[in-house]
C-alpha cells in the first residue's frame, strides 16, 4: 500500500516539491514577502529568522500535515509551503491546503504545477478517489485558483473555523473525484503548456 504519509519529491518545469525540512526555513523568511499573502492564513507571516523556524518546526511537528517546500525551479529558492491534511488512507482522501506562495511567485505557473503535481500524487500514485480544499469564504482569489483546477465547489461549511482575528470563518469546501481527474490533468497541463 502506497505511503500517504510521504512527502515525495516531485518535480515539474516551474516548481520542485521537496519533503520540507529544518533547513528551508531561511528560504521561507525570503519568500514571505508580504503580510497579504498571509491575510487568509491561520498563522502570521514570519518576519525573523526565529518567526521562520517555528513557522517550518509547525509544519514539521502536526502530525496532521505532509509538508512540502515549493521550490522554484529557476533559481532554486524557495517560494512557498504546501500540505497534504485530513489524510484518510481508508477512505483514499486528501486535502491541499496550507498553502501559501511568495508574492513574487504569484502568477509565475508555480501554484498550478504545484497543484498539478500533488494533484497526479494524490489520484495516480496513492489511488485516490478524493481530493478536497477548504478556504475562507472571504478570500476569493483562493476559490478562483481553486475552481481554475477543475475543482467543484460541494458548499459553505458555516462556522467551521475561528480566524486569527477570533471571529468566525465560514469555510468553502472544494472537491476533485478521480473520475473527474483525468480532463482536469489535461486542462492544466496544456494551460501550463501555453
Amino acid at each position: 500500500m502506497p505511503d500517504f504519509r510521504h512527502p515525495a519529491p516531485l518535480t515539474g518545469r516551474h516548481v520542485r516539491l521537496e519533503p520540507l525540512t529544518p533547513e528551508h526555513a531561511e528560504g521561507v523568511l525570503a519568500a514571505a514577502d508580504t503580510d497579504d499573502v498571509f491575510r487568509w492564513l491561520s498563522f502570521d507571516r514570519p518576519h525573523d529568522p526565529s518567526e521562520a523556524r517555528e513557522l517550518v518546526d509547525r509544519y514539521l511537528t502536526d502530525p496532521a500535515l505532509v509538508a512540502w517546500a515549493q521550490v522554484d525551479t529557476a533559481t532554486g529558492r524557495v517560494a512557498g509551503l504546501t500540505t497534504y491534511y485530513d489524510v484518510d488512507e481508508t477512505l483514499r482522501t486528501v486535502a491541499i491546503g496550507y498553502t501559501w506562495l511568495g508574492s513574487a511567485h504569484w502568477r509565475s505557473g508555480i501554484n498550478s504545477e504545484a497543484k498539478l503535481l500533488l494533484l497526479q500524487r494524490a489520484f495516480e500514485d496513492l489511488g485516490c478517489v478524493r481530493v478536497v480544499w477548504h478556504t475562507d469564504i472571504f478570500n476569493q482569489r483562493s476559490q478562483d485558483a481553486i475552481a481554475r483546477l477543475g475543482a467543484q465547489r460541494e458548499g459553505v461549511l458555516r462556522k467551521h473555523r475561528i480566524r486569527r482575528d477570533g471571529t468566525w470563518r465560514d469555510t468553502v469546501l472544494f472537491s476533485m473525484t478521480d473520475d473527474e481527474w483525468p480532463a482536469a490533468r489535461d486542462r492544466l497541463s496544456a494551460r501550463l503548456d501555453r
